[in-house]
């Protein structure tokens, strides 16, 4: 092997340090390791990748804000007629402004 390929090895494996473990059925093993072996993956290369992959959509679903057609109008229409901010709001800017420059 190449030190170059020893170095990129060993880079690889010092930034795994964390482990997950995970108790799981006979069935579930076995659905796992199949479906590892049907991409050529090691199992644990299958099941980090699929967690991942779950992973960023989860989050990625979680963070974006989808709006029908009908909340888009509503909303764009709120942003395009603004109504002018109530006295009460005017009061608590004055009074943040005040205790921001104290």
């Amino acid at each position: 092997m190449s030190s170059l390929a020893t170095n990129a090895l060993t880079e690889s494996q010092k930034s795994k340090i964390a482990r997950l473990e995970a108790r799981i059925t006979l069935e579930q093993k076995g659905l796992l390791s199949r479906a590892a072996e049907l991409q050529g993956r090691s199992l644990t290369d299958f099941v980090v990748a699929c967690a991942c992959e779950t992973a960023t959509r989860t989050v990625r679903e979680h963070e974006t804000m989808t709006l029908s057609a009908r909340d888009r109008k509503i909303f764009v229409a709120a942003l395009l007629h603004a109504s002018a901010p109530a006295p009460r709001l005017r009061k608590a800017a004055r009074r943040y402004k005040q205790l921001r420059s104290a």
